[in-house]
């Protein structure tokens, strides 16, 4: 997901800055275009599934179709196809929220839950992204250690989930919530800056900070309303 100096929309390391920058203009702006649109096919995905009441995936259909298909995409970055598989990616995690939507609905606050977590994170995305491409600050070296902290966090959340532990889920989603925030800072800076010049790249890695920000909002939202 980190990957850098893709070839898609690149531009050789040896340019000026007077012609870097457009380049790298062009990138945020094809990845912003790209990420709403994704989420857009998100939505709709989610609401079919919510409309079919869709029961949940099994976490292992979900992470192998989710792997599966980055893999995908990764492959088929550098040509017209990375598109459809972008849109593949970002559906099937889209279908996948249309339980986990349900179930919340289905709770008695859980129409504010929702609006709430999905409010967040709007918030939190554009505050950070929005510092980030104003500020133009280096977030390079928070890279090793989002990587770390995102192997760590997964790792844990399978034990909370396999040994079912509350409270371990709980603090999972708290750490998630951090890493997101900081991916956000981390990918948007690092296609500022020239790191990242492929925009299929770019937009799935901010497409999944997003999802994942989200639905831990979601989770622990719902656990301070009463509603778990």
């Amino acid at each position: 997901m980190l990957q850098r100096n893709d070839p898609l929309v690149t531009a050789p390391v040896t340019l000026s800055k007077d012609r870097v920058a457009p380049v790298t203009n062009k990138v945020l702006r094809n990845t912003y275009l790209l990420l709403s649109m994704t989420l857009l096919f998100s939505a709709l995905t989610a609401g079919v599934a919510m409309a079919l009441n869709a029961p949940p995936l099994h976490w292992l259909i979900t992470l192998g179709g989710y792997f599966g298909l980055l893999f995908v995409v990764t492959r088929l970055r550098d040509s017209v196809w990375g598109l459809a598989a972008v849109f593949a990616l970002t559906g099937f995690l889209g279908y996948t929220l249309g339980p986990i939507l349900n179930f919340y609905l289905s709770l008695p606050n859980g129409s504010q839950v929702v609006m709430t977590a999905l409010a967040g994170t709007g918030a939190i995305f554009l505050a950070l992204s929005g510092y980030a491409v104003v500020s133009r600050k280096d977030f390079s070296f928070m890279g090793s250690f989002l990587m770390v902290g995102i192997l760590v966090a997964f790792l844990a959340g399978l034990g909370a989930m396999l040994f079912n532990i509350p409270a371990l889920s709980l603090a999972v989603s708290a750490m998630v919530i951090l890493l997101m925030s900081g991916m956000i800072l981390w990918q948007t800076s690092d296609i500022i800056h020239g790191g990242e010049t492929n925009y299929i790249m770019a937009t799935v890695t901010l497409y999944i900070t997003i999802f994942n920000l989200f639905v831990n909002l979601l989770q622990i939202l719902g656990v301070f309303s009463g509603d778990d």
